[in-house]
C-alpha cells in the first residue's frame, strides 16, 4: 500500500517533514476530514484544531495547528499554518488550541479594527486637505 509524505510549514520554518504517513485527519470549518493515500487531490481551508496523522515509524501523532491551508497532490500533503505545536496528550493540545490560538485570533482582530480606524481617520483628513484650494 502506498504511503504519503506530510510537510507542515510555518511562516519561517518547516515544522514537520514526515514520510511513510498512512492517514491524516484535519479539521475544517465544515468538519473533520480524513485523507488516505489514494484520495483524490484536494485543497482545504483549516481552522484552529488538531491535525493527527499515523505513520509506521511513530504511530499516531497529534499536532495542534492554527488556521491555514492543506494541499494534497498525489502522495504529497502540504499543510501551511501560522502556528503549530506537537504533543502526546490530546486533552492538553485541545486546551492549547482554545487558549492560545483562539485568544491570539481575538487580539489580532482587535488590532485590525484599531488599524482600520486609524486608516479611515487618515483618509478623511487627507480628503479634507485635498479639497482645500
Amino acid at each position: 500500500m502506498p504511503s504519503m509524505t506530510l510537510r507542515v510549514l510555518l511562516p519561517f520554518e518547516i515544522f514537520a517533514d514526515e514520510t511513510g504517513v498512512a492517514s491524516i485527519v484535519v479539521e475544517t470549518a465544515q468538519g473533520a476530514y480524513g485523507l488516505l493515500p489514494r484520495r483524490l487531490d484536494c485543497v482545504a481551508a483549516l481552522v484552529p484544531g488538531i491535525l493527527s496523522y499515523e505513520s509506521a515509524a511513530q504511530g499516531e501523532v497529534f499536532v495542534a495547528v492554527d488556521e491555514g491551508v492543506l494541499v494534497k497532490t498525489g502522495l504529497a500533503v502540504v499543510v501551511s499554518v501560522r502556528r503549530a505545536l506537537r504533543g502526546t496528550d490530546l486533552a492538553r493540545l485541545r486546551d492549547t488550541v482554545e487558549q492560545e490560538f483562539l485568544t491570539l485570533d481575538a487580539q489580532e482582530e482587535e488590532m485590525r479594527t484599531a488599524m482600520a480606524r486609524l486608516e479611515t481617520g487618515f483618509l478623511r483628513r487627507f480628503a479634507t486637505l485635498a479639497e482645500r484650494p
